[in-house]
């Protein structure tokens, strides 16, 4: 029988910024991406995330990004490796510290935004991030693109890798995702984006916007939360994966 992982970025509300229904989509998958604080979230609001995680079983992964709470942690940056180690190494330990006060444990790391993208090909970032795994805890998961530099750099050091498809966002022809800035970046209807995961899994590829047919390798799907109708597609993908005798369950325990 076939196997494959649903998360979700989740986390990242504040008091202003409501992105999305934590508590709807942790009905629905396996593995939460949590954010660390540096591009959103409160952390009372992360704390009560990880609290309801627990309480439903969810894996829970830590959700590093560059400092860029205004710009959701968006914008790329030219930041040093030694900073950017340490900062990736706070957010992984001080979301590590939150989840064992809640009586769960952080199993995985998936970077978020600009930082997940840049390291996807960026040989000293992907290094720097690849470090800060291996000093915080060599144990964890580094969930990451299909394909990505970075997951060759972190099995090379000794680290578990898990390879991630999207079920919400366009990929160009390389196997990179569509620039949020570009047409066809983001998709949003539940049937389209469910028989696309189905096919993901049944045949190990996904089209890219230009009708290439792309093969992807990916252990896990992902909806973000902050994309409009998020519950909704998550829920059609999960319908049609069960209903197609898939195993959703976690890739990290």
């Amino acid at each position: 029988m076939a196997s494959i992982d649903l998360n979700s970025d989740l986390g990242e509300n504040s008091p202003g910024r409501i992105v999305s229904d934590d508590e709807g989509m942790l009905k629905v998958v396996t593995s939460a991406n949590v954010s660390c604080g540096f591009h959103a979230g409160t952390p009372a609001g992360i704390q009560e995330t990880l609290r309801n995680a627990i309480a439903r079983g969810v894996v829970i992964g830590a959700h590093p990004s560059y400092r860029d709470f205004e710009g959701f942690g968006r914008t790329a940056m030219d930041v040093t490796g030694a900073v950017l180690q340490a900062e990736v190494e706070e957010q992984i330990a001080t979301l590590s510290t939150w989840a064992a006060a809640a009586g769960g444990r952080v199993a995985y790391v998936k970077p978020h935004g600009a930082l997940y993208n840049t390291i996807a090909h960026d040989e000293a970032q992907a290094a720097a991030v690849v470090a800060a795994v291996c000093a915080v805890d060599p144990g964890l998961v580094l969930l990451g693109l299909a394909g990505s530099l970075v997951l060759e750099r972190a099995q090379r050091a000794g680290l578990a890798v898990a390879a991630e498809s999207f079920a919400d966002r366009g990929y160009l022809p390389d196997g990179r995702l569509v620039p949020r800035t570009e047409r066809g970046a983001v998709l949003h209807d539940p049937a389209t984006v469910a028989e696309r995961m189905l096919r993901l899994v049944d045949t190990g590829t996904i089209d890219a916007v230009d009708g290439t047919t792309l093969p992807v390798r990916a252990d896990s799907i992902c909806v973000h939360g902050d994309s409009p109708g998020a519950v909704a597609m998550a829920l059609e993908v999960r319908r049609r994966l069960d209903a197609s005798g898939v195993r959703v369950a976690p890739f990290a325990v």
